[in-house]
């Protein structure tokens, strides 16, 4: 009898230890963020990812209610910012705002390349597209794209482009153009897109491919010309200005989005968290505004839709990217 009453007194006793423990766990799963999250960008200040960055954290910061600190990081195209997340504890302190350059043109580029997209990240979120636009400077005195592609004919390798880098999205979708145009283009990388931008606007190089929302403020103020946007539709703020494809190239639209990444292994409930947040940082009229006004659509879907984009864009470019021979040393 009183071993009975022993087995029935530890059984109670169990109960309520194995109920604590869970809801131990239960919280410190839903106390994430207690401390300061860092969300690298692999670019410079004043690109695309990094104006995207900045329009989000403080608000995204407000919903989580832990800081959220930007890292810029452009070396190497990348490949240093991503893998510093891949490598990451996968406790999400440390995410990472990845582009289609990272994901999914880098792996063709580089013969050793540190990180794999499809197995060391945890796709987090989507977050926006960034439609591109071929600018050029006033000084090319190139304002149509007929105009653009005569010029390259006539000037036979010399018709120079500025880009954010070797394998960037903004060299690859030059690429783009000179291999179905059959032109050749003299490419002059620099360190981000800003001061390739920069360097359009002093009449440096003839012209660029950028995202739309750092363009768009130059193109308004005669600094520069908007010749074609490299996306499936016109851009509302350039109504006069015609995709690549209506100003006659048949060529694909060129990807350009961004996705928070976490390293492989993150938590579901920390993926949860984040999205629900950004998505109400996304539905703040502010907010919505602003991106109307940059011309970037926010992208719908979830983890798994930003995932499955991204390993078609790879398949895609990659093999674009092999077959021009595109590569960095």
């Amino acid at each position: 009898m009183l071993s009975l009453t022993r087995r029935d007194l530890l059984a109670t006793l169990a109960v309520p230890t194995a109920g604590f423990v869970l809801s131990s766990g239960a919280q410190a799963q839903v106390a994430w963020p207690s401390r300061p999250v860092k969300l690298v960008v692999p670019q410079g200040p004043g690109s695309g990812s990094d104006v995207v960055a900045r329009l989000l954290n403080d608000r995204l910061a407000q919903r989580l209610g832990q800081p959220v600190v930007i890292e810029n990081n452009p070396a190497a195209n990348g490949l240093v910012a991503l893998s510093s997340v891949a490598k990451a504890a996968p406790d999400g302190y440390t995410l990472g705002l990845a582009g289609v350059s990272q994901m999914a043109f880098n792996p063709a580029l580089y013969k050793d390349l540190p990180y794999n997209p499809a197995k060391d990240f945890t796709y987090v979120a989507p977050v926006v597209d960034t439609p591109f636009v071929l600018v050029t400077s006033n000084k090319s005195g190139i304002k149509t794209f007929p105009q653009f592609v005569e010029q390259a004919r006539k000037k036979n390798g010399e018709l120079s482009f500025g880009s954010a880098g070797i394998g960037n999205s903004t060299h690859i979708a030059m690429e783009l153009i000179a291999s179905a145009a059959g032109v050749k283009l003299l490419h002059v990388p620099y360190k981000g897109s800003a001061a390739a931008l920069t360097a359009v606007l002093a009449g440096e190089v003839d012209a660029m491919v950028s995202v739309v929302g750092p363009a768009l403020p130059q193109v308004q103020s005669g600094k520069a010309n908007a010749v074609a946007v490299l996306g499936a539709a016109r851009v509302p703020q350039w109504p006069q200005v015609p995709t690549i494809k209506e100003a006659g190239l048949n060529v694909p639209a060129m990807p350009g989005w961004y996705a928070v990444v976490g390293p492989a292994g993150l938590d579901p409930k920390i993926v949860s968290t984040f999205n629900a947040a950004l998505q109400q940082v996304m539905a703040d009229p502010a907010v919505k505004s602003k991106l109307v006004e940059l011309s970037l659509p926010p992208i719908p879907g979830g983890d798994a839709e930003i995932r499955q984009r991204a390993a078609s864009d790879l398949a895609y470019w990659s093999d674009f990217i092999r077959k021009n021979n595109i590569r960095v040393e």
